[in-house]
């Protein structure tokens, strides 16, 4: 899965999309001007390769990258505030934030969103902080089940990340490789706790690119210990597992990119991501195609299952009713300044 550098292809990234390696797109603001070039982009996409998986983070918050004409969508950590004190409301706006963004996606064509963020809520933690629910993994537990039914009901496949948890670690992975120092029961009683309890309900898992070192010598997208024995075989999982991008620097020090490919092949990782760097992205695509790995067939469950029309979408009695709510939720005083 590569990422594209702007609001068309290039005659370069339409060679690319081609090629038998490359099985998905993840889309970034910058792909983005107004709905309308969206899906003409998307449809240049297919044009390429009608079986690719288009995908982006549209997570609410300060990760959404398609805003402009797209509804705002709240902070998870907006919603498990909200959920501390009124519960049932609290878990109507996780499934209505969920419903809202999913079909707004699948009408301009995209396959599914990388969400829900179950990583933990923590205050030392910036680059996951508000896109955790809370830092209640019983609460996360809660919301995060009824904000992937919200993702369903819209016809879209759920991904967790970032297992088996990225929120207590102060380091960010797109610029270092972060150190979780606690033991593996430390991890089990907290964070790696709503893995275990939505694991049947996601389709896939995005693993973190951190290291636990009394765990196992490897971060955990590379490491088959955290993969193969504790996602797999541990906690049954069935569904997909995306790696992280590639190109993130906490992924330097295991090697060149080929090398990266490798060892999350080796891991157990199904689809790759390299992001923000075409160079790259080639090479892998050239290793890719030398070994003739084949394709996984699970990643046939992340195809978008429903398609609306945007009008009729709008239309909807469920879209007026549950956008107003998250409209008027996201526009209170205290959100105003995010």
């Amino acid at each position: 899965m590569l990422d594209l550098s702007g609001l068309a292809l290039t005659l370069m990234e339409r060679r690319l999309l081609a090629r038998p390696a490359v099985g998905g797109v993840i889309l970034f603001a910058r792909n983005y001007r107004s709905k309308a070039q969206l899906k003409k982009l998307i449809a240049e996409i297919r044009e390429c390769n009608n079986s690719i998986l288009i995908a982006v983070d549209q997570e609410g918050g300060r990760v959404q990258r398609f805003r402009d004409d797209f509804l705002t969508l709240p902070a998870l950590f907006r919603i498990g505030e909200l959920a501390r004190t009124d519960l049932e409301k609290g878990c109507m706006m996780a499934r209505s934030s969920a419903w809202v963004m999913a079909s707004e996606l699948r009408a301009v064509g995209v396959d599914f969103s990388f969400a829900p963020v179950l990583d933990l809520f923590s205050v030392n933690s910036n680059v996951i902080g508000d896109r955790g629910f809370s830092d209640d993994p019983e609460l996360v537990i809660i919301l995060a089940s009824e904000y992937i039914n919200g993702m369903h009901e819209a016809g879209m496949a759920a991904t967790g990340k970032h297992f088996p948890g990225h929120g207590t670690v102060t380091g960010d992975s797109h610029l270092e490789l972060p150190v979780d120092r606690r033991t593996f029961d430390q991890i089990k009683k907290k964070d790696l706790k709503v893995f275990a309890q939505t694991v049947n309900l996601v389709d896939a898992i995005m693993p973190a690119h951190v290291l636990y070192p009394e765990v196992d010598a490897l971060s955990a997208g590379f490491s088959t210990y955290w993969l193969q024995q504790v996602l797999r075989k541990d906690l049954n999982f069935r569904g997909v597992i995306f790696s992280d991008d590639l190109t993130m620097l906490a992924t330097e020090s295991s090697g060149g990119i080929e090398r990266r490919a490798q060892l999350a092949l080796d891991a157990g990782c199904e689809m790759i991501l390299v992001c923000n760097d075409t160079k790259s992205a080639m090479r892998v695509a050239d290793f890719l195609e030398a070994v003739n790995l084949g394709e996984s067939e699970r990643l046939g469950q992340m195809v978008g299952r429903t398609f609306f029309e945007l009008d009729n979408l709008y239309e909807s009695e469920r879209w007026q009713i549950e956008s107003k709510v998250i409209y008027e939720f996201c526009s209170q005083e205290e959100f105003k300044n995010e």
